[in-house]
């Protein structure tokens, strides 16, 4: 994590680098998984057992209002949950499985093509971009194929049956 760099733009917004903010950065950095509220405060607790859930809560939403960290729906697939990761991630995409929950980040030359297109035909000047896509990965499109092959064959079987009557 650029603690630096994070320590700094804290400074500029009149704050200060907590034991608490640092845990939960590192957390977000570290995890390599998107976590909600309730997670972090789990894990931060296994570091800090004096940790309490307001506090987290409270830390979240200021590294949101900060721009340090982002909070993201990921394509509302738990309901209303809430996942967060660090800004200083390079930009991405999120790819959402919607069988199995599997969350994929996309990097590429077409996220930065579509910056710069939004920018030029727009005139915006583009702050932040927030990317998801849905659909099913690898694993859940051989087992929704599956389902699909024996949905087909109970329907094959049951229209054969009320023929037979």
């Amino acid at each position: 994590m650029k603690t630096r760099g994070i320590e700094a733009s804290l400074r500029e917004q009149g704050l200060r680098m907590t034991r608490q903010r640092k845990i939960l950065l590192e957390l977000l950095e570290q995890s390599g998984a998107h976590l909600d509220a309730e997670h972090l405060y789990r894990l931060a607790r296994e570091r800090d057992p004096k940790l309490n859930r307001v506090t987290v809560y409270r830390t979240l939403k200021l590294l949101k209002d900060s721009g340090l960290v982002d909070e993201l729906d990921l394509m509302h697939w738990e309901g209303e949950a809430h996942y967060y990761e660090t800004r200083m991630k390079q930009e991405h995409a999120h790819v959402v499985c919607l069988r199995c929950g599997k969350v994929e980040e996309f990097y590429g030359e077409p996220l930065r093509r579509m910056r710069r297109q939004i920018e030029n035909h727009l005139g915006f000047q583009v702050l932040m971009v927030r990317t998801e896509a849905g659909g099913y990965c690898s694993h859940c499109r051989v087992l929704r194929a599956r389902e699909m092959e024996q949905a087909a064959e109970g329907a094959r079987v049951r229209n054969a049956r009320r023929t037979k009557r």
